[in-house]
């Protein structure tokens, strides 16, 4: 079995759900009120890990409640929690979360120890990430740490996976050393300066990314489906039709999907749609690693589809 290292954010959501995302200033009564696991990084790696993936995750933590329960809820999963450390003064990263009636979220984040990650912690896992086939990261860390990363996976013929989410401007060094980038419509947009309104904007938006130097470029569209580009493919995959109740960690759960299927050899349009089933599911479930199904459930969907 292929080995996926994944580095990123761990934090505590606190989720309200309500009939619509407060204006500037304005209280709106809420309803449902939740506390579960979350951060981009450890939500990934849950997925890799729920899926049927071998993952590794490495992130940094709080000395405190939320990272006693982080790590308790990553062991649960019978994930390997040596590469994770304890933060002895910053506290653990914190999301508010709220989610309308339709479905869509709208989110803060304090990193805490997540900030704290750096290149001397990720030189102690040095070898860990050259022994990985895949190394799979997103931007809720510092972007020196993801750099540095990028630098060692990629010498060591590692495909680094990029998903550049929250949106931020990247390099052209560091785009010359991803295999694959998995932005959403926004992060597309920030990344090419290109509005993506159709197909054909979004393809345009890859192709600029293509130019940049990346390998391979997944654009996530949300219900329109993801377009797949790279020098010998270009095509639409289409989205699951779900009752949408949260969308909280459904990229991640894509992403999770996506790197587990290509580790299993499967092509990039093959592992778009097995992402894209884990995804569907986690849409129509509250909470974000509460929300990430596991392989079975995949198995078990595909089966009644036929």
């Amino acid at each position: 079995m292929s080995k996926i290292v994944v580095i990123g954010s761990s934090n505590t959501d606190l989720v309200i759900k309500t009939a619509r995302i407060p204006d500037p200033g304005e209280t709106v009564l809420g309803g449902t009120f939740l506390m579960t696991a979350g951060g981009k990084g450890a939500n990934q790696a849950v997925a890799v890990a729920r899926l049927g993936g071998d993952v590794t995750f490495m992130a940094k933590v709080g000395s405190d409640m939320f990272g006693d329960g982080a790590i308790e809820g990553y062991r649960r999963d019978r994930m390997d929690t040596s590469f994770i450390i304890r933060d002895m003064a910053a506290p653990s990263g914190v999301a508010l979360i709220v989610v309308d009636q339709k479905g869509e979220n709208s989110i803060v984040v304090a990193p805490g120890a997540n900030n704290m990650l750096n290149k001397n912690d990720i030189l102690a896992f040095r070898s860990e990430i050259e022994q990985a086939d895949y190394l799979l990261m997103q931007l809720e860390i510092p972007m020196e740490v993801i750099e540095y990363a990028a630098e060692i996976a990629s010498n060591a013929g590692v495909k680094v996976i990029l998903n550049p989410a929250p949106a931020a401007d990247l390099s052209d060094d560091l785009l010359g050393k991803l295999y694959l980038i998995t932005p959403n419509r926004s992060e597309a947009s920030r990344l090419t300066g290109i509005a993506i309104d159709s197909e054909q904007s979004a393809a345009t938006a890859a192709d600029a990314l293509l130019a940049r130097g990346v390998s391979n470029v997944v654009i996530t569209l949300g219900k329109d489906g993801s377009l797949i580009r790279n020098a010998s493919t270009a095509l639409m995959a289409p989205a699951r039709k779900v009752e949408a109740q949260d969308t909280t960690a459904a990229g991640d759960t894509f992403n999770g999907g996506l790197v587990v299927a290509l580790s299993e050899g499967r092509s990039l349009v093959e592992a778009v749609k097995f992402a894209t089933s884990a995804a569907a599911i986690s849409v129509t479930r509250m909470g974000a690693q509460a929300s990430i199904p596991c392989r079975n459930e995949l198995e078990e969907c595909s089966t009644s589809k036929k």
